[in-house]
């Protein structure tokens, strides 16, 4: 329970903000405890804003009790910079979106909530993207990106948020508003904070009265740094607005809340060329990079013999990464242009640059996406491998310095040698050569400490080299956060970090912003507030809670995020383990049944993202299964044993819901399902208004053996046997008729399995936590398939994309399985005629196709069918089977912007899965139904 100030703030909050958006119960705040840092701290009350006049308010009622607030971004951050111990404000991403480019694509205004890489597609038409390019870029956003000052591979120092800022809407803690690139508010701020910018201005005018200051200050920031305030703001801007403006870069969010951001483009080039060059030796490699300083190169990426061991068994990895020497080091160099012919010149000017430097290999560059991307692949995999193989319930540290780049070949070997004497044997070794930015991963135990003496160790031996042998950046990156925080003032000087927090004092002087982050005098706060990393499942303990799934997941705005749904795993785990707090737990038992378990869509979209893989889904899938009651297996077993019968009794149940809706009304039968929601907890399903007619039974005996010059396998899923058409459909055809249809068109002999209406792939099973049902019925519908398909010499076609997606995941590899996407464009196109519709659709790829990398297809097969296609951004509907009529809240959270994404010349919607399409009518405004329906309608034999 909230008490004192804080329950006085929440009751101020709750009068502009809505009570489910203020949380402060034990699993909530729990949850959003954890960023991307190995560090955890527990807010008292978080609260999700929804747009800036929200913020305002929240800031100022903050401010008015003098209570420490943190806003947070993804939470991407490494340092510890987004969290909190008092009061976290979360920008919520499906409100902060909004964003515009000027007429010739060379700003972009855009609101924080916004992903990078999200930004560089709205870009890309122009040929434009942002200039910062951090690895974090889509998962980070880019109010996160500018408040770190992220650069990334190839950005350097030129192209970072700092140099390529062109204005800000800022609230300072104070709740004053600032836009910098408004004339009006610029004077009106100048007017009313007179005494702070006069502050600002004689700060300034003391830096430049000293020269070695300023000396220090261009030295500095030559190199890639992101320790402490942005200093170089004082030197470079007169206008005090402007070095307010610039000061915001980098200041991690403890001098003001950024709500508002302008950045300058900078060209994205359409030809790209790659080579992983390999040297003998560091030293060989380092000397590489003055010369390659001289041609145009867009990236140049070191990575160390550990580095590249850790890689060199993944799929996709040149095999001769395995003979290296065992102090060979690689460059991976990238260079960019518009046209051929000057991608070509540039190729041959890097080549000659580096003729006279010993190599391993001779350099060749490739031009081919998949052969460019697996090089990549190598570079982009050395975090993941090192998470993936480090032991249960350690943590893994990442972080980066940077020195000049003539220094850089021996701080990497003096680096090594702090990794062989403090017995960090696993770490390994990559950065951007050209600004001497190294970044190294370790691996640590927090739990024992003698293991945090360890690492303490390291840490003072590892600032005293950078800082006193090489006069480096502790943080080039990263950020300060909490981590460096201890450290800023030995990198700077007394007197420059005095300078530092003259710019707190002045911005913030009730040290109320993020306190505790970048400025701290506590010696030891690097050590302190360390996050536990217990073993609790296999299936996620790799898991190293870094957000980059966040963004893919269904009820992230609802509930939890898949890195929550771990977080608080771990926290639930660990106590059933102690046997300490007992009611604690059976509280988060409670809690997490929904915020964990039911509101999870299960669509392993998290896995794309991930890092390392990690689908959370499945874990829930685990949890259902270790619930399941002895009547709840035994019914399932029953309903598997009878899907002939079920099917039967569906198909009535919906003929009796249709009689129902034409006495009632739509409406009141809506309203209705609502009522009994209520009554019931939320036990009786919702019924949408877009519930489908009964589908007609299928008869085997009526479709097979029309003889035809080519032959399918048809197997139509026990839910298309089930639900027709929707109601107010122009299609008087159900799917598997059009199905039928369509494939004899193509002249397909269409073969139905045997027991066809018995049949099932088991995912309606397996999803719910019922493995042995979910194999059982797996095993039946392989064994029909191989004998329908003669062993797999005849193509097999399932109208569902999910269904087919956990075919493929369980049943033999002889078949060949195609979903309609695929199977279209493979097998009926070379027999039909498409005569594109003069309309605007939309497509929607459901989760199952975007597993099968299938987003292309879908929208190469629609534009053969219609002139103008659509694209929603939505990842998931959430719709995730049953969830829709038993937890709506999912698929209504999940289509949230779905009708806002569609123009109003959009016509018909298409996809893959029958019952998500019930979902995306219902939220987006137009019938949705199955992609073969516009495969018929415009088609005619060749």
């Amino acid at each position: 329970m909230l008490a004192g100030k804080y329950a006085e703030l929440y009751h101020q909050l709750k009068k502009q903000i809505p009570e489910d958006r203020l949380l402060h119960d034990d699993l909530n705040t729990l949850a959003f405890g954890a960023d991307a840092s190995f560090y955890r701290l527990t807010p008292k009350l978080v609260v999700k804003i929804y747009n800036e006049d929200e913020a305002l308010f929240a800031i100022r009622s903050c401010a008015a009790l003098k209570i420490p607030f943190t806003v947070r971004a993804a939470g991407t951050s490494l340092s510890g910079q987004a969290i909190s111990d008092s009061v976290l404000l979360v920008i919520e991403p499906t409100e902060w979106r909004y964003y515009s480019i000027n007429e010739d694509a060379a700003l972009v205004t855009v609101q924080p909530a916004l992903i990078g890489g999200k930004i560089n597609q709205y870009l890309q038409p122009y040929k434009k993207k942002i200039g910062p390019d951090p690895a974090s870029i889509n998962a980070a956003f880019i109010g996160g990106i500018v408040a770190n000052n992220a650069s990334g591979m190839s950005s350097g120092v030129q192209k970072n948020s700092y140099h390529t800022l062109a204005g800000l809407r800022l609230i300072l803690s104070d709740g004053t508003l600032l836009d910098t690139r408004d004339p009006e508010s610029r004077r009106n701020f100048l007017a009313s904070k007179k005494e702070m910018v006069n502050k600002l201005s004689e700060l300034r005018q003391k830096v430049l009265q000293h020269p070695e200051w300023v000396e220090k200050i261009k030295k500095k920031y030559r190199l890639k740094n992101t320790t402490g305030y942005g200093l170089n703001a004082l030197i470079d801007f007169e206008d005090p607005i402007d070095i307010i403006e610039h000061l915001m870069v980098g200041s991690e969010g403890t001098l003001a809340f950024i709500s508002e951001i302008t950045l300058k483009t900078v060209d994205d080039f359409s030809q790209k060329a790659t080579s992983l060059i390999i040297f003998p030796d560091i030293e060989t490699a380092c000397k590489a990079i003055a010369p390659l300083r001289t041609c145009r190169v867009a990236a140049a990426e070191l990575m160390d013999r550990a580095s590249l061991r850790s890689v060199e068994n993944k799929p996709l990895m040149p095999a001769y990464l395995k003979k290296l020497d065992e102090k060979a080091t690689a460059l991976l160099v990238e260079t960019r242009a518009n046209d051929e012919q000057t991608l070509n010149r540039q190729i041959a000017e890097i080549t000659a640059a580096l003729k006279d430097v010993p190599k391993v290999r001779p350099v060749q560059f490739t031009t081919d996406v998949k052969e460019i991307t697996a090089l990549w692949s190598v570079r982009k995999g050395l975090f993941p491998s090192v998470c993936a193989n480090r032991p249960k319930g350690t943590t893994v540290v990442i972080e980066d310095i940077a020195v000049p780049y003539e220094n850089l070949a021996r701080a990497i070997l003096d680096l090594q040698a702090l990794f062989q004497k403090y017995r960090y044997d696993e770490a390994i070794i990559w950065g951007h050569a050209f600004d001497g930015n190294v970044h190294f991963v370790l691996i640590q135990d927090f739990t024992q400490p003698a293991e945090v003496e360890r690492y303490a160790n390291f840490m003072d031996e590892l600032v005293r080299l950078v800082v006193e042998e090489y006069d480096g950046s502790l943080k080039a990156e990263h950020g300060t956060g909490r981590n460096m925080a201890p450290f800023v003032k030995l990198e700077w000087g007394e007197e420059l970090y005095q300078v530092m927090r003259e710019i707190k004092q002045l911005f913030d002087p009730q040290n109320i912003v993020n306190p505790g982050v970048l400025i701290n005098d506590d010696p030891q706060l690097h050590l302190k507030s360390l996050k536990p990393m217990p073993r609790a499942h296999d299936l996620i303990d790799d898991c190293i809670e870094c957000g980059f799934c966040e963004n893919s997941c269904v009820s992230r705005s609802l509930t939890l995020s898949p890195r929550q749904r771990i977080v608080v795993y771990r926290e639930m785990q660990s106590l059933k383990r102690s046997g300490e707090a007992p009611q604690r737990l059976a509280i988060l038992n409670e809690k997490y049944n929904y915020h964990g378990n039911e509101t999870c869509a299960t669509d392993g979209l998290c896995a794309l993202t991930c890092p390392v893989n990690i689908d959370t889904g499945k874990l829930i899938k685990e949890l259902r299964h270790d619930q399941l009651s002895p009547l709840a297996r035994w019914t399932a077993q029953k309903i598997a044993s009878h899907m002939g019968s079920v099917t039967a009794l569906v198909r009535f149940g919906l003929g009796a819901l249709n009689i129902a809706r034409k006495v009632l009304g739509n409406r009141l039968l809506v309203n209705g399902s609502h009522f009994l929601r209520a009554i019931t907890f939320k036990k009786f399903p919702r019924i949408s208004p877009y519930m489908p007619l009964p589908a007609p039974k299928i008869s085997r005996s009526s479709h097979n053996g029309k003889k035809m010059p080519r032959q399918v396998v048809y197997f139509p899923s026990c839910i298309t046997r089930s639900m027709g058409v929707l109601p107010d459909s122009e299609q008087a055809e159900p799917l598997t008729q059009v199905t039928f249809k369509l494939l004899q068109k193509a002249g397909f002999e269409v073969i139905l399995p045997e027991n066809v209406n018995g049949l099932c792939c088991g995912m309606a099973f397996s999803s719910k936590g019922f493995f042995e049902v979910g194999r059982q019925k797996a095993i039946e519908l392989e064994a029909a398939l191989l004998k329908a398909s003669n062993n797999g010499q005849i193509p097999v076609l399932s109208d569902m994309s999910p269904c087919l997606y956990t075919m493929k995941e369980n049943l033999d590899s002889r078949l060949k399985l195609f979903e309609p996407i695929a199977f279209s464009l493979k097998y009926l196109a070379p027999h039909l005629r498409f005569t594109p519709l003069d309309e605007t659709i939309t497509v929607f790829p459901v989760c199952s196709a975007k597993k099968m990398e299938l987003e292309d297809a879908l929208l190469q097969l629609a534009r053969m069918c219609a002139k103008e296609v659509v694209v929603p951004e939505t990842n998931c509907c959430g719709f995730a089977g049953d969830r829709g009529f038993n937890v709506p809240e999912l698929n209504a959270s999940g289509l949230k912007l779905l009708k806002e994404q569609l123009p109003p010349e959009v016509t018909h919607g298409y996809s893959t899965s029958r019952t998500c399409e019930i979902g995306l009518s219902e939220h987006g405004g137009l019938t949705f139904e199955s992609i073969l329906y516009l495969v018929d309608r415009v088609t005619q034999p060749k």
